[in-house]
């Protein structure tokens, strides 16, 4: 039985959340159909820029993504503190350019003259917006209706184009979050798509390198902000050249034939996030193969179940292998 999406998703342990959609079987995200000859290249611009559009809406910033034939993952942070900042106009406003809301909203909005009442009713619908608005489960289905809509639409074709249910991963610390990261923006490498980081389209990493040449991030991605400190700003917690470097190195090292190597110029993330050379190629080659549920150390994952209210513990021993 699938696990309810309120059990696994829990901001008092963390923002991060490692997402997956899989199209049904025989329907095609993107790539070339062998059997037709015809090509889906062009729905990858689609999901790219559908998927970067929704951070100017909702509470959601994207921290790596990657757009294979068939799937997508995507590395999401919610940005709780964002949502709780607006203003009951900005939510609606927000709202309002995916939704039409309600009568009551639009008037509001318009700044028609209510009275109280309606504009304390006004005030309860703002606040379950803001709700959704920093809710993975939001973000991805209008993220999705719209790809199938305009899938569907070009297939000449009515029904399911994706699978019932995306896939959604707790990333409860540094270590989990740089280890998924990796993995996602080294997808097209492990499936001979790209051959180097730099050359890997519609992945956040090359926007990363692309950006990073111009002395720049990319806008609509989050940000590296660098080590862990006293009064730190929002953002990913470790330095870029660290994190490029690193996403670089282990690209040169993942083959089919070999286990791989990482040089002794190791960047310094993997020191102090306390990975092994050889536990770093196991997670970025296979992570969600390795965790099914929350990833994290040991004591990360026993406070985001007792959250929860879950007996059941998955990935305990596994993490405690692979995180050390």
């Amino acid at each position: 039985m699938a696990t309810a999406r309120k059990q696994q998703v829990s901001l008092q342990n963390t923002p991060y959340y490692h997402c997956i959609s899989r199209c049904v079987r025989r329907a095609f995200l993107c790539g070339e159909d062998k059997y037709t000859g015809q090509s889906f290249e062009h729905r990858r611009s689609w999901l790219e820029e559908k998927l970067l559009a929704l951070t100017e809406v909702f509470a959601i910033k994207i921290c790596a993504y990657a757009i294979m034939s068939n799937h997508y993952h995507a590395v999401l942070f919610i940005d709780e503190a964002q949502a709780k900042a607006w203003t009951v106009q900005e939510v609606l406003a927000r709202w309002h350019k995916l939704y039409k809301g309600t009568l009551l909203t639009q008037q509001f909005c318009r700044g028609d003259k209510l009275e109280s009442t309606l504009v304390d009713i006004v005030h309860s619908t703002a606040e379950i917006y803001r709700k959704r608005l920093m809710k993975i489960s939001w973000f991805i289905g209008n993220l999705n209706e719209k790809i199938a809509r305009e899938a569907n639409r070009e297939d000449n074709c009515t029904g399911r184009f994706w699978e019932g249910r995306f896939k959604s991963q707790a990333l409860l610390d540094e270590a989990a979050l740089a280890s998924c990261m990796a993995y996602v923006d080294l997808n097209p490498i492990r499936a001979n798509i790209a051959k180097t980081p730099e050359t890997s389209d519609f992945t956040s990493i090359q926007q990363r390198i692309n950006a990073a040449k111009n002395n720049c991030q990319p806008r609509k991605l989050t940000r590296f902000v660098g080590n862990p400190r006293k009064n730190m700003p929002s953002g990913l917690p470790f330095e870029l050249l660290d994190y490029i470097q690193l996403v670089d190195l282990t690209g040169k090292c993942i083959r089919e034939d070999k286990a791989g190597f990482i040089e002794e110029s190791l960047p310094n993330i993997l020191n102090r996030l306390s990975i092994s050379a050889e536990n770093w190629l196991i997670l970025t080659k296979g992570f969600t193969k390795q965790f099914h549920g929350a990833v994290g150390h040991e004591e990360c994952l026993n406070n985001f179940y007792e959250h929860q209210h879950l007996k059941r513990r998955c990935n305990v021993s596994q993490c405690r292998r692979l995180l050390a």
